[in-house]
Parts: structure tokens; C-alpha cells; sequence
């Protein structure tokens, strides 16, 4: 069996979406989500110039040599753009070889470890209250976990909350970088109020997250982690930028709050140092930006080593195809701890078919063989390319924030 042809789909259905479909020359197709929010059109480049011709005639079987072909053989390695289009590679093969088995891809990672995949989902608001009526919304629909997110007093916009209340909240909300006003210290003394808000309406079962979008010092963070320790939150998010990831040793000094960090991230060099010194207690790496399903798993039994778990990014600027895959390696990855979950818009899920389900407040995995997702090209052509990107912040006196 051989690599037939290969090509890309770029489509925007309410998001923009880069999808690569791998051919065999027996029929066998599968595909991969290659979206690299913000910067889609460069990993097409990088498929269609440099990739795609070197997979031709390639034997579709050979995941792990195929791998190591493309992420060795650029000589420049990791990165965004490289470890997306490599994971999109990674995530068709995959496909295709679950399909040949007539399996679904859980199956052939090694079958179930658990019957259901716990979610979260987002609820935000402009202020304590409409956060807290859409995290009640939430919980009607079956939710066991959210992540809250709420404006701050005397901040316009902020990055992670809706422009407004009761709509889906769209991160990528100008053409060019839009620039939001930033204070960290309105927030820090605005934050710890929402938990307790939230505590005191629903209680203690509720898994409660936050993500703080990466605004932080190290000892901002510390003290915020430190001052939400009473609300038991399943996990503060992002709280500083980690490419330095000894910054993530100095706050699991001074609290006890779970951290997770790694959506960001393309290869396990990027978590190695907050895994081994377990300054972490998730990691949130994708299939689509770590290099996919090959390599993520390495990350994952890395983790697992460490008492890190799993806690994968999962927005609506990755497609149903990179959903799909994650459930079936969330249902089999032993250390499992939540999955993500923006709900896509009624016309990307008429794009990309599935068969993955949610039910009260978990996926239940499809049988479906391969990893269940598909992509109607037609209807897909319908829905031209649009530039997107996510904002900047600046400080209060104009400084570009930059840590």
C-alpha cells in the first residue's frame, strides 16, 4: 500500500480550519486537522510546499519511521508550524490504520481505560453575577466541570470573557491583533471574589477551573494560587508564560492549588523540565500543535511517571477532527484527568461529521472505525478563508505586556 496523493481543505464554518486528507492508492483515506489558530495559512504552505510531495509513494503503515522522517529530516525541528503539519500527518495515519483494521482508533492505542471522558465547558460573564447564571446553565446541561471566567471592575475587555453575556465566547475577534487594556492588580483583587461567589451558590461538587491566560509574574501567580486555595479549584491554568518553566518551581512553593500549563506547547522539550520536577498537575499539550497522536503519547507516559495528568486544550479554533482524536486517546491515555470542550457552531459540525457524543457531561467515544470524524469538501467550499487573530494586551501606561 502507498501514499496516493495528499491535499489540503482550508475552511471556515464559523472558524477557520486547516484539514490535510492522506489517500492510498487501495481508496483508504483518513485526515488530520492542521489549525494553527492565527496562523493557518502558513502551515498549509508548509504542507503543500514541503510535505505533501515527500509523503508520495510512502507506505501509509509506517507511522512511527514517517514521523521521524518529517520531524528529523527538516533539520529545523519543533516549532508551531512544523509539529502542526506533522501532527496532521501523524493524525490521517492514524486514521487510516484503525481503518484498515476495522477498529476504532481507542483500540488499537491499546483499548478503554475508563467508559466516559469528563469535560469542561465555559461559562463567562461581564460581571460575578452573569458569570454565575451562565455557570448554572452549565450544570442544567450536565456539566460536572467549568471553567469561570468574569470582566474585572475598571477593564474594558478582557481576553477569555465574552464581549457579551449568554454568547459563545470568540477569542479571535479582529482581523489584524486587536490591543485589550490590562491591570494585574485590579484582577488580582477581583478574582478570589468570583470563586467564592461561585462556592457559595453551587457548593463543593463542582469542578471549578480558571485560566489566567499567561498574565502573570511568578509571584503573582503564587499569591493568587495562594489566595484561592479555600475554593478548591480543580486547576489554575496558564498562570505565567512558561518558556521559562523554572517560573512554575518558585509558585508550587507557595501553594497547594493544582497548575496546569501546555497548550502552547509542540514537544515534550517544552514540558520535560515541569514534568521531572513536578511543578505541574496537568499538561494541556494538543494532538494538533505537539506533533499528534505519536508524540503526544510519549508526553502522556512521561507525564503519567510524575503524577501529571492529562488535561487537554480543546477550543473551538481546533476542528472536530482533533476532538475526535482526543476523545479516543482521552478514553484510552491511563492517566486521564478532563478534556476540554468548546462546543463547535451548528454549521462546523455539519462540516466535519462524527461520531463522538456528549452526554451529561462527559464524551462517550464512537465505535466508528478510525477516529470517527469526517469532512464534506462540498459543503465545506461554501465557507471561505477569513484572517483571524487573537489580541495583545497593554498595560494601563501603554507598556506592551510582555513577560
Amino acid at each position: 500500500m502507498k501514499i496516493e496523493h495528499a491535499y489540503t481543505i482550508v475552511t471556515s464554518p464559523g472558524r477557520n480550519f486547516v484539514t490535510l486528507k492522506i489517500v492510498t492508492d487501495e481508496g483508504t483515506y483518513g485526515i488530520g486537522d492542521a489549525t494553527l489558530n492565527g496562523r493557518e495559512m502558513a502551515v498549509v504552505a508548509y504542507l503543500d510546499e514541503h510535505v505533501i510531495p515527500a509523503l508520495i509513494g510512502r507506505d501509509p503503515q509506517r507511522i512511527e519511521d514517517i514521523w521521524h522522517y518529517l520531524y528529523r529530516g527538516a533539520y529545523w525541528r519543533r516549532g508551531p508550524v512544523t509539529m502542526s503539519a506533522i501532527a496532521a500527518v501523524d493524525m490521517a495515519l492514524w486514521d487510516i490504520k484503525a481503518k484498515l483494521a476495522g477498529m476504532p482508533l481507542y483500540q488499537l492505542l491499546g483499548g478503554k481505560s475508563r467508559e466516559r471522558v469528563m469535560v469542561y465547558g465555559h461559562a463567562t460573564g461581564r460581571d460575578i453575577e452573569s458569570c454565575l447564571e451562565e455557570v448554572a446553565r452549565h450544570v442544567d446541561e450536565g456539566y460536572k466541570a467549568v471553567r469561570v471566567q468574569a470582566g474585572v471592575p475598571g477593564i474594558a475587555s478582557i481576553y477569555g470573557v465574552a464581549k457579551k453575556d449568554g454568547e459563545p465566547y470568540e477569542p479571535a475577534d479582529a482581523d489584524l491583533p486587536a490591543e485589550h487594556v490590562w491591570s494585574t492588580s485590579k484582577y488580582l483583587n477581583h478574582v478570589p471574589k468570583l470563586f467564592a461567589a461561585v462556592r457559595e451558590r453551587f457548593g463543593d461538587d463542582l469542578h471549578i477551573l480558571h485560566d489566567v491566560h499567561h498574565r502573570l509574574t511568578p509571584i503573582e501567580a503564587a499569591r493568587l494560587g495562594k489566595e484561592v486555595e479555600p475554593y478548591h479549584l480543580f486547576w489554575l491554568e496558564d498562570c505565567v508564560p512558561a518558556e521559562n518553566q523554572e517560573a512554575f518551581g518558585l509558585i508550587r512553593q507557595h501553594t497547594t492549588t493544582p497548575l496546569a500549563v501546555g497548550e502552547v506547547f509542540n514537544s515534550i522539550h517544552d514540558a520535560k523540565a515541569l514534568i521531572e520536577n513536578q511543578w505541574i498537575d496537568y499538561i494541556r499539550a494538543t494532538l494538533t500543535h505537539a506533533g499528534g497522536i505519536t508524540h503526544v503519547r510519549r508526553i502522556a507516559d512521561l507525564a503519567g511517571l510524575y503524577h501529571v495528568r492529562t488535561g487537554f486544550h480543546g477550543p473551538t479554533d481546533l476542528s472536530p477532527v482533533c476532538l475526535g482524536a482526543a476523545i479516543h486517546f482521552d478514553t484510552w491515555v491511563p492517566n486521564f484527568g478532563i478534556q476540554e470542550y468548546m462546543p463547535h457552531t451548528r454549521t462546523t459540525n455539519e462540516v466535519f461529521p462524527h461520531d463522538y457524543r456528549f452526554e451529561d457531561g462527559h464524551f462517550i467515544v464512537g465505535e466508528t472505525p478510525g477516529h470517527g470524524v469526517d469532512i464534506d469538501e462540498e459543503l465545506a467550499k461554501q465557507y471561505p478563508y477569513k484572517r483571524a487573530s487573537l489580541p495583545v494586551n497593554r498595560l494601563e501606561d501603554g507598556t506592551l505586556w510582555h513577560w
